[in-house]
């Protein structure tokens, strides 16, 4: 059986994110029932309904993300927690998936959130900010086991890996899980 193709995004667009390196950690650890590709979300134009109504062309980037995230079987989404809600690169992201509407590419596709923080409280604004769009875009949230990584700078050697053990078996877990999640929900 082919692996089931998952999408990662990542809401941080620093070169030197938590949130990527710790989407890296848990690649490294997924089963091979997974294929993950990362897609990225810095180059989105906002969204402005205007560029794609009365025969106007949509911007090459975002009819680009769409179909990568309509060619995939799940969503795995990083967020770090911006001012108690997700950056505006990803909410920017899920609105250019999300339209024209009726015709989101995020429906039906099973989905799992992680949120990475240097706080103690591991991004848990962000993460249900998040969760509530999940509702309105019609995607199957993993909810076990919840994942908020905090002090996630303390949990990462000068290499930029996981120098914790509990956190690998932790995301370990949660890839395990989430790739269970995905062979429940993911459309055929």
């Amino acid at each position: 059986m082919p692996a089931k193709k998952i999408a990662v995004v990542i809401g941080s667009l620093r070169k030197d994110s938590l949130n990527r390196k710790f989407a890296h950690e848990l690649i490294a650890l997924a089963p091979t029932s997974l294929s993950f590709e990362i897609v990225e979300i810095g180059e989105l134009p906002l969204y402005n309904q205007d560029l794609e109504e009365h025969g106007a062309t949509a911007p090459q980037a975002w009819t680009h993300f769409r179909q990568r995230i309509k060619d995939v079987d799940g969503v795995l989404f990083f967020t770090p927690e911006y001012n108690r809600s997700v950056p505006a690169p990803l909410k920017n992201a899920i609105d250019v998936g999300s339209r024209p509407y009726g015709s989101s590419v995020w429906s039906g596709k099973p989905a799992g959130i992680i949120s990475v923080s240097p706080s103690a409280i591991g991004g848990f604004g962000a993460n249900h900010h998040l969760r509530q769009s999940m509702v309105f875009l019609d995607m199957p949230l993993l909810q076990q086991p919840e994942a908020y990584i905090g002090g996630a700078a303390n949990l990462l050697g000068d290499d930029g890996k996981l120098n914790n053990d509990s956190t690998k078996q932790f995301l370990k877990k949660f890839a395990d899980t989430y790739a269970a999640w995905v062979e429940k929900h993911a459309k055929q």
